[in-house]
């Protein structure tokens, strides 16, 4: 039996240092109840108000949740989100971030992942994850590629690095947990997309190629692509924006079809469409989906980050 205990007490004591005193909502779907609970324990035992909420597993990544779990998220001091699909880039958890909560969403968690990759070396990882960023941040041209066929190049002038580096303790700080990714959201894309991991849809036995052009994607062929474009457009134009480019930075992830820790994977790229808006870019859409390129490498303005998926800017 998977003990999350470990887990448990550095989501909340070490990630997200809950104090006594605090508002802490928990936010939970049927799936998800199990880690929740534990979640809700752990932030009562270091002496937190914490409250449980339970809502319906919503229809994709990015749907909002209810009004009410929405009210509370933006009422708390810290919130977590433990769900099946992801609220990271919903309008609920950007308002409850702008109005001073700190937070973490880990959509599609598990006993087996949160245990298993919480136990990085948080120090090293986060290290990794700011150094990812602050290059992105001072960058203007990116180029992926990869041996399965990936030539992927976007433009990140002007747009904010962002550190995924499970470090949530001031007000207004959010992220994902499992945590291990530097990101930014890019201003336009053209090229091709050859993934190993869909959002949703899980791994790719046979090759999708991806197709983006003027900042969208515009076709998906092979294997699981047809059906992972039609999840976009169900939302309009704005479901193709290319909306993400990340690089994943947590040693102990791995390839298992689930997106939260996929793209957290040392040495892979992961780029996403949908919404932007809360994190640098200007899409708001109700769906945001993320793909992982393996054996990636990346330059920036020339300079290699990611060498056929070796980390480039320091110790691996």
């Amino acid at each position: 039996m998977t003990d999350l205990q470990p887990a448990v007490s550095t989501v909340v004591r070490r990630s997200l240092g809950v104090q006594p005193g605090e508002a802490v909502v928990v936010v939970v779907d049927p799936a998800t109840r199990a880690i929740g609970d534990a979640l809700r324990d752990e932030a009562a035992a270091a002496g937190a108000d914490a409250v449980l909420m339970v809502m319906d597993e919503r229809a994709t990544h990015g749907t909002e949740p209810p009004g009410p779990v929405a009210a509370a998220m933006a009422a708390s001091d810290v919130f977590i989100a433990p769900t099946t699909k992801s609220l990271s880039h919903t309008d609920a958890r950007k308002r409850a971030v702008d109005g001073g909560a700190r937070g973490a969403t880990m959509p599609g968690v598990t006993e087996d992942m949160l245990a298993r990759v919480m136990a990085v070396d948080l120090d090293a990882m986060a290290a990794r994850s700011r150094a990812v960023a602050a290059v992105l941040e001072r960058g203007t041209a990116a180029r992926v590629t990869c041996p399965r066929g990936t030539d992927l190049r976007v433009a990140i002038d002007g747009r904010a690095g962002i550190a995924d580096d499970g470090e949530f303790t001031a007000p207004g700080a959010f992220g994902n947990l499992p945590s291990g990714e530097g990101f930014v959201s890019p201003v336009f894309g053209e090229g091709t997309v050859v993934p190993a991991s869909l959002a949703s849809l899980g791994l790719s036995l046979d090759p999708v190629h991806l197709t983006v052009a003027e900042g969208r994607l515009v076709a998906a062929d092979g294997g699981l692509g047809p059906e992972f474009i039609e999840l976009l457009l169900a939302h309009g134009k704005d479901g193709t924006n290319l909306a993400e480019l990340g690089v994943g930075t947590n040693d102990r992830a791995r390839l298992t079809g689930n997106i939260l820790e996929d793209e957290k994977i040392l040495g892979t790229v992961h780029v996403a469409f949908g919404a932007s808006a809360g994190i640098g870019g200007t899409v708001s859409v109700p769906i945001h989906l993320d793909v992982v390129i393996a054996e990636a490498t990346l330059e920036v303005d020339g300079q290699r980050v990611l060498d056929a998926g070796r980390y480039a800017l320091g110790p691996q």
